[in-house]
């Protein structure tokens, strides 16, 4: 690659317009043209005609068809769209582990850090689990500005108070003209470009009450389509709803959506771990351990069909699973009575013979459910069941160590919270997610080394969750939380305890239940996060508004950096412009006075030294990175450039070199 052609990092994140017309070049290249941009240079564009010509009939004429529209969805897809100049700057100081931790914690508001997140995490998470606001009138909406413009959005609906700053204590009144518009148009951005960011075998779940499921699930039948909906889980809480003015809910909904079904269903079964199995295993083998010291096997059963019994927590499935074997195995009764109504074929119904009386045994009057040959195979490897005599109809024998997985079923019944266990942890947070529940789906969707993404990150029980599934299973999930900075309100006990706002409250969550969990098991997994928070452009304005800077101003202006970023400000903001994840390890040293940033052993070597020297130079070529990022102004005069840009050219030539 010709190292001359240099070119600007544009700090802002990915243009998923021009995303989306890479996407419709590779199906259709000869629909992609080119225009007039408003900044006067060619760019790409669809050639809309030409595009209908390959849908003929079928291309929709006029405005009835079946939608689901409301005011403002327009400028939300559009806003969604929209790159944004704001960068993520590094906040060491609040991480934990920050060198070494592969998790993330952002501040910000999330419809920005999912545009910021698009160029390095597109198709890189397994799942999205996200509690959004209910859209109760009295919780938080977010303040997009994009819904209308800055007069009437700041006068009509109070997201702004007297000083101009975000009014994070509006309530999104039923009698608001927009009460459902403004949540539709908040949540239908975030969730276009969410999608973006799962793998293809990716899914997303979303928490929701009555207020919005209707509105949530058209929805995601829009931005996920029809056929990837996996179903909706019904989370029957045991409790009716007090406030009730009609029929009194006690359920909530658990909404799940793959990225594309069919990849979906090729690598996850929708199966979870049976919740009680692994105790259930442990207290037979302890039973069992007994077998001719203390117990007969029969004394074993019956203490274990006791102890069964008495365990309230376990479901009718697992019940089942009562007795132990000679070999000390859990297993249970199965029927193989043929299932269908239609009798089965003649060879069907081949009795089996009892081993120990050597007669044959009763036929289930419609047949086996196998053939011969699998029946066969059953009795050599012990799995059918005998009676006593010839005249019970054997069944199947099921192990409980073979079958810890069950279906996921649509009904969820539990009426508990964390809210005691937070109050154990001195964590003041009311209605965080249950984190038994999300760990449960979290090791059902997910498993090594997968990212799981919280937008809505609250009081961080997601994080929580991952934690725990990693320590029972050392898969190695990393998680991304995302929430904005939400101030605590001065009457709170969270205030009264030093909080200011909900991040804070978060970040101590993930301390304290990291400490909590590596105490409890002892397990080696990644208890730390890096903090990152969303702010304005490490350029200097006259980057985005030349017009409004005179000459003299501009000859000022030495830098276009802004002098408040630290090296480690524009190394990150380097990352999002490129696409690069942010959690890679990196290490810095220095040459001269020139200090260079070696991230992701060469995936990008950066120096933003304003005199980038030969030596510094030759370094970063030794290297031999991918990316090479520079200080637009590093060079002493024309012939230090042209030594310094030979030098890179000749050791490195396949390095792609860009400045800032």
């Amino acid at each position: 690659m010709d190292n001359w052609n240099m070119g600007k990092m544009k700090m802002e994140s990915q243009d998923m317009t021009d995303y989306n017309i890479t996407l419709l070049e590779s199906i259709f290249p000869d629909c992609i043209t080119e225009c007039i941009g408003e900044d006067g240079n060619p760019r790409r564009a669809v050639a809309m005609e030409k595009l209908m010509r390959k849908f003929s009939h079928v291309v929709l004429a006029g405005d009835e068809s079946y939608d689901f529209t409301w005011v403002g969805k327009k400028a939300a897809m559009l806003e969604a769209n929209r790159p944004t100049g704001k960068t993520l700057r590094p906040v060491m100081e609040e991480s934990k582990n920050w060198d070494n931790t592969e998790n993330l914690y952002i501040k910000g508001n999330n419809l920005e850090v999912l545009k910021l997140l698009q160029a390095g995490y597109l198709g890189a998470v397994r799942l999205i689990y996200i509690d959004p606001p209910y859209n109760t009138g009295h919780d938080f909406v977010y303040p997009d500005s994009f819904m209308m413009d800055r007069e009437e959005y700041a006068g009509a609906t109070g997201y702004f108070d007297e000083e101009g700053n975000v009014n994070f204590a509006r309530e999104n009144s039923e009698a608001a003209g927009r009460y459902h518009s403004d949540w539709c148009s908040m949540l239908y951005a975030r969730l276009l470009l969410a999608r973006n960011l799962l793998a293809d075998d990716g899914l997303i779940l979303i928490n929701m009450d009555e207020h919005e499921i209707a509105n949530l699930q058209k929805i995601c039948g829009e931005v996920f389509g029809e056929s990837n909906d996996l179903g909706t889980i019904i989370w029957d809480k045991r409790n009716p709803k007090g406030d009730a003015r009609g029929i009194s809910c006690q359920h909530e909904y658990i909404v799940a959506y793959a990225k594309n079904r069919a990849v979906f269903t090729e690598h996850c079964t929708m199966r979870r771990p049976k919740k009680n199995a692994e105790a259930m295993l442990k207290k037979a083998e302890q039973l069992f351990a007994k077998v001719g010291q203390e117990y007969s096997l029969e004394e074993a059963n019956d203490a274990f069909s006791a102890w069964i019994q008495s365990k309230k927590e376990l479901s009718g499935g697992e019940r089942a699973y009562n007795r132990i074997d000679q070999e000390g195995n859990v297993y249970r009764a199965v029927s193989m009575a043929w299932p269908n109504r239609k009798k089965a074929p003649d060879e069907y119904f081949i009795p089996l013979i009892h081993p120990v009386t050597g007669k044959p045994c009763p036929v289930p009057e419609r047949g086996w459910r196998n053939p011969p040959a699998t029946m066969k195979k059953m009795m050599s490897e012990g799995r059918i069941l005998f009676g006593r005599d010839e005249t019970t109809i054997p069944n199947s024998k099921y192990l409980l160590k073979d079958n810890r997985y069950e279906n996921i079923p649509s009904l969820l019944y539990f009426g508990g919270s964390d809210t005691e266990m937070l109050a154990r942890m001195n964590i003041p947070f009311d209605t965080p997610k249950v984190v038994s529940i999300c760990k449960e789906h979290i090791r059902s969707f997910t498993g090594a080394g997968d990212i799981i993404l919280d937008f809505f990150s609250g009081s961080a029980t997601v994080a929580h969750a991952v934690m725990e599934a990693n320590a029972q299973d050392q898969a190695g999930r990393r998680y991304i939380m995302v929430q904005i900075p939400e101030p605590i309100p001065e009457k709170t006990e969270a205030y009264r305890q030093g909080y200011r706002d909900i991040c804070q409250i978060g970040m101590e969550r993930i301390r304290r239940a990291g400490e909590k969990i590596q105490e409890e098991t002892g397990a080696e997994i990644d208890y730390g996060f890096r903090v990152l928070r969303v702010d304005e452009s490490n350029r200097k304005d006259v980057y985005y508004s030349a017009g409004d800077y005179t000459q003299d101003l501009l000859s000022m202006l030495v830098s276009n950096v802004k002098e408040d970023r630290t090296d480690l400000d524009l190394l990150f903001g380097c990352l999002t412009d490129w696409g690069v994840a942010l959690s890679y390890p990196y290490h810095s040293w220095k040459i001269g006075d020139c200090m260079v940033h070696d991230y992701h052993n060469g995936d990008l070597v950066a120096c933003f030294a304003e005199n980038l020297t030969e030596d510094a130079a030759r370094a970063i070529a030794e290297k031999k990175p991918r990316r090479v990022v520079l200080r637009d102004a590093c060079f002493a005069d024309s012939t230090a450039k042209i030594n310094i840009m030979e030098l890179l050219g000749r050791l490195t030539p396949k390095t792609k070199i860009k400045v800032i």
